[in-house]
């Protein structure tokens, strides 16, 4: 008896390329592209045009999932230079040309959106004359200055502007949002025991730093439809002082409220313990390794799909699909590779190497290198020319 290989997948042959139901939308296949920040906003955290082809090209191949950098649901959120908003008209009105031009290439489009709290940069917050705010006025590591806890008509006006943005989003022709609960960012500086401290309703036991989360998604999904509605967590990173030693029951008890409120998600997005982009990005040692998010997908029990995400390659997320989830409708988001592959899906399909990533140039502020200057393959520029977003420099 000789030994047995692993099964070398090709991923056009497996559940990759499978259609896919997320909301009211049918994916053609489930590689999608994750939200990913890039810094590409003008001044008043308004996208650029050089954005639209940014989107657009990475939506090249129709029923692709295209999913928004994280986006501010109010100016008082606007926590980073260049970062965007969805809020003004100006900010509304560029991303209704991004979401256009994505669907112009027959891809779809989810909003991801988010508060940063304390995650955001406390001096341009106060140039621009904003509180530095997060659930407790708990320090954030390598950050100086202390954050003054929420009062609860800001946190009732937190949950409005999520709903102001999701309809907004809507408006402009957005197929969805993605409510972004994870990576340290506001809403998980509830859901962290070691950043929440508060005495009140919204902090203390798991209920109450669970509170905002599940308040934003109901108040969310009765504004425009819970099957427009994606939420993302991050149960096992310690980005930003998000780690947390009750992830199980947390994620637990998150998952059975939103199945007690009927709420029927358009996907809920997981960071797995190998995507915690603190070590990803940052080096930091790498924490839970090894931890899986069974547990959710188990409570979930398919009721919509789940997205995963955690550094994956075509021949891992191919595995993964056949293999680990294979009784689950599981999407893979793509970051670091969606980045410098315009055709990433093309790609994958047809078996053509990936070209490689500059993370040196991921986050230069407005600028066109690192951005559009990836260049799609001669296979892809041969077969569909057109789904090239035209834009010079």
């Amino acid at each position: 008896m000789g030994s047995h290989a692993a099964p070398q997948y090709v991923p056009s042959e497996t559940r990759l390329f499978k259609p896919l139901k997320v909301g009211n939308v049918t994916l053609e296949h489930r590689i999608a592209m994750a939200p990913l920040t890039r810094l590409r906003s003008d001044d008043n955290h308004v996208p650029l045009p050089l954005m639209e082809k940014y989107y657009a090209d990475r939506g090249c191949v129709p029923g692709t999932l295209v999913i928004s950098e994280a986006t501010a649901i109010a100016h008082e959120e606007e926590g980073q230079r260049s970062n965007p908003g969805f809020v003004s008209e100006a900010q509304t009105e560029a991303w209704r040309k991004i979401i256009s031009a994505v669907h112009a290439n027959k891809s779809f489009f989810f909003q991801q959106i988010w508060g940063m709290g304390r995650a955001s940069d406390p001096k341009h917050l106060a140039e621009r004359g904003f509180p530095y705010r997060s659930s407790s006025n708990v320090p954030m590591k390598g950050i100086d200055v202390e954050p003054t806890a929420l009062t609860e008509e800001e946190i009732l006006q937190i949950i409005q502007s999520f709903v102001d943005t999701a309809k907004r989003v809507v408006a402009a022709g957005g197929d969805g949002v993605e409510i972004h609960s994870a990576h340290g960012y506001l809403l998980d500086q509830f859901l962290t025991a070691g950043v929440n401290k508060r005495t009140d309703k919204w902090g203390g036991s798991i209920e109450n730093r669970a509170r905002l989360t599940l308040a934003v998604l109901k108040a969310t999904s009765e504004a425009i439809g819970a099957e427009k509605v994606a939420v993302r967590f991050s149960p096992y990173a310690g980005f930003q002082g998000s780690e947390k030693s009750d992830s199980v029951e947390l994620y637990s008890y998150i998952i059975s409220e939103i199945k007690k409120m009927g709420l029927k998600l358009a996907y809920i997005s997981l960071v797995e313990a190998t995507g915690d982009p603190g070590a990803i990005v940052r080096g930091d040692k790498a924490i839970n390794v090894g931890k899986t998010l069974d547990f959710i997908l188990e409570a979930w029990e398919n009721r919509s799909p789940v997205m995963v995400a955690g550094a994956y390659t075509p021949e891992s997320a191919a595995k993964a699909v056949e293999e680990h989830y294979k009784h689950w409708d599981v999407i893979v988001a793509f970051g670091r590779h969606f980045i410098s592959n315009p055709d990433l899906v093309f790609r994958v399909k047809n078996g053509i190497p990936l070209a490689p990533y500059n993370r040196a140039t991921f986050y230069l502020l407005k600028q066109w290198e690192g951005y559009n200057d990836y260049p799609f393959s001669p296979e892809f520029l041969a077969a569909h020319p057109e789904a090239v977003h035209p834009m010079t420099e």
